[in-house]
């Protein structure tokens, strides 16, 4: 087997994350055609297939799979040793964005991994809806945003985030028909997995509370007004998880990604935070 070159392996993972070699190609800042060169000679020198065209997006092959792996941490001790070497002269700041979903779980872990590395970095954080962080970063508006997102194709997949149904112990809401509901803004994903959810039972439902505030969310089931459907990371220990045994039915996974402005490619402090939390959260969904 001939050595597998760190480009190929950028063209690789790139392709990987973005589905599509379109998709890769603006992340890696080449073209198509360059692309498509970079994976032949990725897999000539690997002797193997790694990637098939599926009906909707690049898929792996079973090689491609145990390559990934190996690739994701090369390319990683290659950006170490790179930082190691330019030493701390990443400086500027990076405005992010984040749902209260994911900022306690998700992204409190990686700043405080980031922050004693990258002291000349200054981060701005923005605490808002999937919906509202969205249309920032493609304005330009934010640099980053860790989202659920709303289109197959919306930044670079990290993991899938489980929805469950939540209720308080102290009060039967569950029982009542029609099921009362807190429920997001209309635009929220979490709020059309819910009501699809009860639609599909045929369940009888009223909204009561409307809010785009985790906790006005929390506040509702807490205080028996409502039974909530919330991210499993964001769902308070003492609230009871609700299920089959309580005639609600199963709720389809956010899809959380990490969304980058166009505005934002050539940012040193941007690229480390980047690299980060790719690094950080993939497959985080997994291990919680």
């Amino acid at each position: 087997m001939r050595d597998l070159q760190i480009d190929w392996l950028k063209s690789f993972v790139a392709a990987v994350d973005a589905g599509t070699l379109s998709g890769a190609a603006t992340e890696v800042h080449r073209s198509q055609s360059a692309m498509s060169m970079q994976l032949k000679k990725l897999e000539s020198a690997a002797g193997c297939r790694l990637l098939v065209r599926g009906a909707r997006q690049l898929e792996l092959t079973h090689e491609g799979q145990t390559l990934l792996g190996y690739a994701r941490r090369v390319l990683d001790l290659h950006a170490e040793a790179q930082a190691a070497l330019q030493g701390d002269s990443v400086s500027g700041l990076v405005r992010l964005g984040v749902p209260d979903d994911y900022a306690s779980k998700y992204l409190t872990p990686v700043l405080k991994r980031f922050a004693p590395r990258h002291g000349g970095v200054e981060i701005q954080l923005d605490c808002e809806q999937s919906t509202s962080l969205i249309p920032r970063v493609a304005r330009g508006e934010l640099d980053l945003a860790l989202v659920s997102r709303d289109h197959v194709r919306r930044g670079t997949l990290l993991f899938h985030e489980p929805m469950v149904w939540v209720g308080s112990a102290q009060f039967d809401v569950w029982s009542r028909n029609p099921l009362p509901i807190a429920v997001y803004e209309e635009a929220s994903l979490g709020r059309r997995s819910a009501i699809q959810s009860l639609a599909l039972q045929g369940r009888p439902y009223k909204v009561v509370y409307n809010s785009s505030s985790l906790a006005g969310q929390i506040a509702a089931v807490e205080s028996g007004l409502a039974v909530a459907a919330l991210t499993q990371c964001s769902a308070p220990a003492h609230l009871q998880v609700l299920g089959a045994a309580h005639d609600l039915g199963p709720l389809e996974p956010m899809q959380v990604a990490l969304y980058r402005s166009s505005a934002s490619r050539g940012s040193k402090a941007v690229d480390s935070l980047h690299h980060m939390l790719l690094q950080t959260l993939r497959h985080a969904g997994r291990q919680g």
